[in-house]
């Protein structure tokens, strides 16, 4: 995709605030786009290689401080860090008006980075999900795949439908898809675990989107995703599929899931 079109892009898609921040990545000079926002609650890290979620008073982490992520960041920091809630800051590395690839931290303080590359800092935006979900979309690229984490975290946007559109979208690259759901795994809840049972049972869904669904399920709360991963284990048309849920299963040590080996195993 040219300069050209993808400013074109930018100018036509989205609210107009979001239209100016797409145009003004894609305008940026070949080297280091930055921008900040606002985290929603419970989103913290140390500005560096640690992003935990779910955090309270100090404590983070879901399932006894589980879900925290951990970068391996040895080629170069470009953030001063202290543990924070806040904000999140994206990277984005841009050639000819294309995102290649995008970092995302959580708190800190932008350094100055290694080498002569040209930083253009476009400060804390408040509109952000629209460039964030094009990137998702359209771009095949690291960029468009990495775009899904800050998403995620993005301050007052409810982001489980989006991620749920994307998962479906067969013009979204692959593996943008297989993150988007594995991340509509972790929104949780009644509503998306039944939207990702949904996801497995899509006819029109490539195999590697609904094992991720699969696995998706495995991580949600046991009275929502083991029932859920049961249900699949028993009826799934496509054995796979019945494998990866019958793997998780294995994984979850619940009771209701050694009651289903033992009946697969036993019955004539």
């Amino acid at each position: 995709m040219t300069r050209r079109l993808v400013l074109a892009w930018a100018l036509v898609a989205g609210p107009a605030a979001a239209q100016r921040l797409g145009a003004r990545v894609a305008a940026a000079p070949d080297g280091i786009v930055r921008l900040s926002f606002a985290a929603r609650p419970g989103v913290c890290g140390d500005g560096r290689q640690v992003i935990a979620f779910d955090c309270t008073d100090g404590r983070c982490g879901r399932r006894g401080g589980e879900h925290t992520i951990t970068f391996d960041r040895s080629d170069g920091d470009e953030v001063e860090y202290a543990c924070e809630p806040g904000p999140v800051r994206v990277s984005l590395t841009v050639r000819t008006g294309r995102v290649q690839s995008l970092r995302t931290y959580v708190g800190g303080r932008w350094v100055a980075p290694r080498g002569d590359a040209a930083v253009t800092d476009l400060g804390t935006v408040a509109s952000r999900t629209d460039l964030l979900l094009g990137l998702a979309t359209r771009e095949d690229t690291r960029g468009g795949e990495e775009a899904i984490l800050p998403l995620t975290m993005a301050d007052s946007v409810t982001v489980w439908p989006m991620l749920l559109k994307l998962a479906r979208d067969d013009r979204a690259p692959r593996r943008t898809r297989r993150q988007a759901v594995f991340w509509l795994g972790q929104a949780a809840g009644d509503a998306a675990t039944h939207d990702l049972a949904d996801l497995v049972d899509d006819a029109d869904l490539d195999r590697d989107v609904k094992e991720q669904a699969v696995f998706a399920l495995s991580q949600q709360p046991r009275d929502a995703g083991v029932p859920a991963l049961i249900q699949i284990a028993r009826t799934h048309p496509e054995p796979g599929v019945r494998r990866k849920a019958l793997f998780w299963l294995g994984q979850s040590g619940d009771p209701r899931a050694l009651a289903l080996f033992e009946e697969l195993l036993t019955k004539p």
